[in-house]
């Protein structure tokens, strides 16, 4: 006979793949089909909707960094629309007091069009980060972009001090970035990274991956950076908190990070309770399904929980 742990297992195991199958299904599936599971990741569509669930977020103890779905537009027209949409979305975490900042990537300001477009609007949104006195992140995207990315954070800091960068471990290149890059006014954002990149550039294993983002993370605190550790590994989140304890980091040169809707075990809440800094990583607007699809795929297990909520009895 089966015994009881191994039936559970058993059926922990079909359920995973189940879900895993439905991810790779629901990408095929029309927008309207896919909003009810694509809900827990996307705070809405209009700038209003991420304001309130952003309040809802502070209320619980934790920061926003605000970010427009979206990516790669062709047209100056389109850039600076993107642009005004980032300037409103400022003025309203200014005008209702709320704890947030901004996530903003290159190309979605211009950079494909060409890199003088993507810095004239970088410097509008931190003259306006300024005025507030908020702040922008400078998201990285693939490998093409990474030294443009670099450039415009380099560029930027020669102005503001209010701007601060993405490092994605998975890069090889990316412990020579933080060792040009290190330094007291260095603030970044280690995040494993999501692109497919090739192996002679990136790592492919997870425990090379891990291995690389504790180094980085280590690197940055070490010589005198602040740095946000953008992950929902609980192991490297606790191997990194039992190092912070160890080497007596002060709780105000870094924070965790995690993306909007995510589970992650009450795990975020246990730090907050600590008087650690946790932020989480909010998107919204009109080009969510595609970033829904890649949430649902790396985490498929909220399939099972919509599709309960959606069927249970009242």
């Amino acid at each position: 006979m089966i015994d009881e742990a191994a039936m559970l297992l058993l059926n922990s195991t079909s359920m995973n793949l189940l879900n895993s199958t439905l991810a790779v299904i629901l990408s095929l599936f029309p927008h309207w089909m896919i909003k009810p599971f694509a809900k827990p990741y996307v705070a809405g569509e209009s700038i209003a909707e991420v304001i309130t669930h952003v309040h809802a977020l502070n209320v619980l103890g934790f920061s926003a960094t605000i970010d427009i779905l979206g990516e790669h537009v062709k047209t100056t027209t389109e850039a600076t629309a993107i642009t005004k949409s980032y300037l409103d979305i400022m003025s309203a975490i200014f005008q209702n007091g709320l704890n947030s900042n901004i996530s903003i990537k290159p190309t979605h300001i211009g950079l494909d069009i060409n890199y003088d477009t993507a810095r004239d609007n970088l410097f509008t949104l931190l003259s306006k980060a300024n005025e507030i006195q908020s702040f922008v992140r400078i998201d990285m995207e693939d490998s093409p972009y990474t030294d443009a990315a670099i450039k415009l954070y380099l560029e930027a800091c020669m102005k503001y001090t209010n701007v601060g960068l993405v490092i994605q471990s998975y890069l090889h290149r990316s412990s020579d970035d933080i060792s040009r890059l290190k330094g007291e006014k260095f603030n970044v954002r280690i995040c494993k990274g999501i692109y497919k990149e090739a192996e002679s550039i990136a790592f492919q294993s997870k425990a090379k991956i891990n291995e690389n983002y504790i180094k980085l993370v280590q690197s940055i605190l070490s010589n005198g950076g602040y740095v946000a550790i953008a992950t929902h590994d609980l192991n490297l989140i606790n191997e990194l908190e039992d190092w912070i304890i160890k080497n007596e980091i002060a709780p105000d040169r870094f924070e965790f990070q995690v993306l909007f809707g995510v589970p992650m075990s009450g795990r975020l809440q246990a730090l907050l309770a600590k008087g650690y800094s946790v932020r989480q990583y909010v998107p919204f607007g009109e080009e969510w399904h595609d970033y829904s699809i890649r949430r649902l795929k790396e985490n498929p297990k909220i399939i099972s929980y919509v599709l309960k909520n959606m069927f249970k009895k009242n």
